[in-house]
């Protein structure tokens, strides 16, 4: 059965922009861009980036533009119209519960013991992130042990999500309140906007987006993921009995491949195979 509408969500990096080390197919972004443009989809943008550079990726790589973008790694949530960016403070009236009164400068100060934490930039910092890089090198998951005794002293509830960026060589590490995740962001969209679960679906490649290839949302990983990033969403996924909704794009088998846009159109007709003949023949 056809589903009454979908509500598209998708990573970017790596996802829907062609920047990593594998090749796009041609035509990927032209299809994923008419796919969009279906009057029966809703698109939102689920990206560690904040919202000048999701702005900037859209102009960058001819994206279609959003009806919503959870940015920050699920810190922030927009509602995009006719090109204006509106912060839904329902949504950090949600998520500020987890910190309590405690401040992102208080966590902050908190965590300095931990030598290995390099601060981010500024502008990638908000109210509900705090964010780090941390050296591939180092053994992050005894670092997240430090950090997760220290937070769980002060009683806060956090996430604490790790991540790779490929390009630059460097390891990620996002400290959240507990529910600011980019699974709790869609599905808070999900909710908001009155979707059914058959209509929900989402696409990722990286270690940040693994609470929602793990969970029971429809969702697609793209060819071009790293194999790290697949054995453990495929261990994730099994262990919580949710398999049958972790999708794994292939190179073969579909006109234009399994890497970045294409994959997720790829994840799309798996789940959807009556969207499927638009896709078809579309190889140049």
């Amino acid at each position: 059965m056809t589903p009454k509408r979908l509500l598209l969500c998708t990573d970017m990096d790596r996802t829907v922009i062609p920047n990593g080390r594998q090749p796009e197919h041609p035509a990927a972004r032209e299809q994923f861009r008419a796919f969009c443009a279906r009057p029966d989809v809703c698109l939102a943008y689920v990206t560690g980036r904040h919202r000048q550079l999701v702005q900037q990726a859209i102009a960058d790589y001819q994206l279609p533009e959003p009806n919503f973008a959870i940015t920050d790694v699920g810190s922030r949530i927009y509602q995009v119209e006719g090109g204006g960016w509106r912060n839904l403070e329902a949504w950090e009236a949600e998520i500020a519960v987890a910190w309590g009164d405690l401040t992102h400068d208080d966590l902050e100060r908190a965590l300095r013991p931990v030598a290995e934490l390099k601060l981010q930039e500024a502008e990638k910092q908000n109210r509900f992130k705090l964010s780090y890089y941390l050296p591939l090198a180092i053994d992050h998951a005894a670092v997240l042990l430090r950090m997760r005794a220290i937070l769980d002293g002060l009683g806060v509830s956090a996430s604490l999500i790790w991540s790779v960026d490929e390009p630059e060589g460097i390891g990620l590490l996002d400290v959240l309140p507990e529910n600011a995740t980019k699974l709790h962001g869609l599905r808070f969209l999900q909710q908001q906007l009155g979707y059914a679960d058959d209509e929900l679906f989402f696409a990722g490649d990286s270690g940040n987006d693994l609470p929602v290839l793990g969970s029971p949302v429809r969702s697609v990983l793209v060819a071009n993921a790293s194999d790290e990033v697949k054995n453990l969403a495929m261990k994730l996924a099994g262990e919580a009995g949710h398999a049958a909704t972790l999708y794994l794009a292939q190179d073969a088998g579909f006109p234009l491949g399994g890497n970045y846009a294409a994959g997720v159109l790829q994840g799309i007709c798996h789940y959807h195979p009556e969207l499927c003949p638009q896709f078809k023949g579309s190889e140049s």
